[in-house]
C-alpha cells in the first residue's frame, strides 16, 4: 500500500513520461469560475472570486488558464439528479459547460475537467470519436495532472485518484471507491444509503420514486428487480437509494 506523496509521484511521472516525454512543460499554467467566460469577464480576479467558492483554492489559477485558453463558458447550475456536469457545443459555434452548484469542491473540480476535456477531445480529433473514448481519456489525464497534487487534493483522496486516472471512466461516480470517499467531503450529508450496503432482498426508492428490490451481484453491479414491472436492471453499488424495507 502506497502513501499519498507516492501516489501523488506514481500519477506523476506516469502522465509526464507518457504525454511530455522528458519534457519538465506542463500543457498548462494552474485555472478560476452563475455563467464565466472570458468575453463576459475579462477581468480573471472577477473569475477567481467566483470560482474561489466552488473548487479548492490552489486550483484556481489553473482553472482560469483552461477557460481562457478554451474559450468556453462555464454555467454553474442548480442540482441535477441524473449528472454532475455536461459539455455541449451551441449553434453559435460557442462551447458551453455546467457544473452542479451543490458539488464539494473536489468533485466539482473533476467534474469541471472532465467536461473541458471533451471539449480539448473534439477540438483536437474531430467529432466523430467517442465521447468517452481513448482520446478523450488521453485528454483528461492531460488536463487533469497539474492539479493531482498534495496542495490541491487531501492525502487520502491522492492514492485513489492516483488508480482512477490510469484508465479514467465516463463518470467519477462508477468508480466506486473513489466516489465514497469524495462524499465524505459532501458539505450536505444525507440519510441516504449505497446499495453494496443494503442487505439481500432490501427495497428501495430512487430519486424519480421509483422501487426496487435488490437481488444478485453481478461482477461490480447488482441486479435489482423493478417492484412495479417485475424487470431487472443493473445498479452500480454506490448508486445512493433510500430504504424502505429490509
Amino acid at each position: 500500500m502506497f502513501n499519498s506523496k507516492q501516489a501523488f509521484r506514481q500519477v506523476y511521472l506516469l502522465f509526464r513520461e507518457r504525454f511530455f516525454g522528458n519534457s519538465r512543460t506542463m500543457p498548462f499554467n494552474q485555472p478560476r469560475g452563475v455563467f464565466l467566460s472570458t468575453a463576459k469577464y475579462p477581468i480573471f480576479a472577477v473569475m477567481g472570486d467566483i470560482l474561489q467558492k466552488y473548487i479548492p483554492g490552489r486550483s484556481v489559477d489553473s482553472c482560469l488558464t483552461l477557460i481562457k485558453q478554451t474559450g468556453v463558458h462555464l454555467k454553474i447550475v442548480n442540482e441535477r439528479v441524473t449528472r454532475h456536469g455536461d459539455y455541449r457545443r451551441l449553434p453559435n459555434g460557442k462551447h458551453q459547460i455546467t457544473v452542479n452548484a451543490t458539488l464539494n469542491k473536489y468533485r466539482f473540480l473533476i467534474t469541471l475537467v472532465h467536461e473541458i476535456a471533451h471539449l480539448v477531445a473534439f477540438e483536437k480529433y474531430g467529432r466523430r470519436i467517442k465521447p468517452h473514448g481513448k482520446e478523450w481519456k488521453q485528454c483528461f489525464q492531460q488536463l487533469m495532472l497539474p492539479f493531482i497534487r498534495p496542495e490541491v487534493f487531501p492525502s487520502k483522496l491522492l492514492p485513489l485518484l492516483a488508480r482512477h486516472f490510469r484508465n479514467p471512466k465516463a463518470s467519477s461516480s462508477t468508480d466506486a471507491q473513489l466516489s465514497i470517499a469524495l462524499k465524505e467531503f459532501d458539505i450536505q450529508h444525507t440519510d441516504k444509503s449505497y446499495v453494496f450496503e443494503l442487505p439481500f432482498g432490501s427495497v428501495f426508492r430512487i430519486y424519480n420514486g421509483k422501487l426496487y428490490k435488490k437481488g444478485n451481484k453481478r461482477v461490480k453491479r447488482y441486479e435489482c428487480i423493478e417492484m412495479a414491472t417485475g424487470k431487472m436492471y443493473l445498479f452500480q453499488p454506490n448508486a445512493e437509494v433510500d430504504l424502505i424495507k429490509h
